[in-house]
């Protein structure tokens, strides 16, 4: 009986471990062919633990941010788990500099990549870089994905974020996350409707963005990255960023080596 019983809780405590999704959202500045070995590592050091991750500003004016992307997916394959990606092609955007990719990387054993990855292409008129789509198959379970950067801060993301709701509150779904960068914190009033049609979000008045220098210890500055979700088939048990900063004197070397924004991370259950 011991044996038995002994068995049936190692059993129970893989499928509960197996059953967790680490969710990661991250703006990766210019993330293109500047990137060398080392930094592509410590990127990779940095979100090793997460299943799947949304990448925003990929680099799209040369080959250089399609193939970061794959490198950093080989870099992720050398730490113990089999690694998938996707990369969007380059958005529709009203001039070059506003133009980018977007990307996907996924843990095979965690979620299986249920139809090509693709941007909303009917937001092209409305925003200057559309959302990519992706759903993913999680134990059996759907979740939809959009990763998406909107416009500066003042250049009304708020018409933007709204264009996406309308999207996403047109297309019900029962597992939404909606990650990525919005220049906008996640009390602006843009946001209530979404709140108001049973969205939840990540992090609460949490700085994401580093500033140029660390002054007393101080070296976040706004809160605009985020993890919007409308879940039936899972909860967020935990969420957070993941601060790869560990003294002041580090903050002007890797807000430019690695990126100017925290990945935002969402535990699910």
């Amino acid at each position: 009986m011991k044996t038995y019983c002994l068995a049936f809780l190692s059993m129970f405590i893989v499928n509960n471990l197996n059953a967790q999704l680490n969710i990661v959202s991250w703006n990766i500045k210019d993330f293109g062919k500047s990137r060398d070995d080392l930094e592509i590592e410590m990127i990779a050091n940095i979100v090793r633990d997460a299943d799947i991750i949304a990448i925003q500003e990929v680099v799209a004016k040369d080959p250089g941010g399609a193939k970061a992307v794959a490198r950093l997916a080989d870099e992720l394959n050398r730490k113990g788990a089999n690694w998938s990606y996707a990369i969007s092609d380059p958005t529709k955007s009203p001039s070059s500099h506003k133009c980018e990719r977007y990307a996907f990387l996924w843990k095979e054993h965690k979620a299986i990549l249920k139809s090509k990855a693709r941007l909303i292409s009917n937001l092209e008129q409305y925003v200057d870089r559309e959302p990519y789509y992706a759903v993913f198959d999680i134990d059996g379970k759907e979740l939809n994905i959009l990763n998406f950067h909107s416009c500066k801060y003042n250049e009304n993301p708020d018409e933007e974020i709204n264009y996406i709701y309308q999207i996403l509150s047109a297309n019900p779904q029962p597992n939404w996350v909606l990650a990525g960068d919005f220049n906008l914190t996640e009390d602006h009033e843009v946001f209530n409707q979404y709140y108001d049609h049973g969205f939840d979000v990540a992090l609460d008045d949490q700085a994401t963005t580093l500033k140029m220098k660390c002054a007393s210890g101080n070296y976040l500055n706004h809160a605009i990255d985020n993890i919007y979700y409308k879940l039936s088939d899972f909860e967020v048990y935990k969420s957070g960023v993941l601060d790869f900063i560990d003294s002041c004197k580090s903050v002007p070397i890797k807000r430019t080596s690695i990126s100017d924004h925290l990945p935002v991370i969402a535990k699910l259950n």
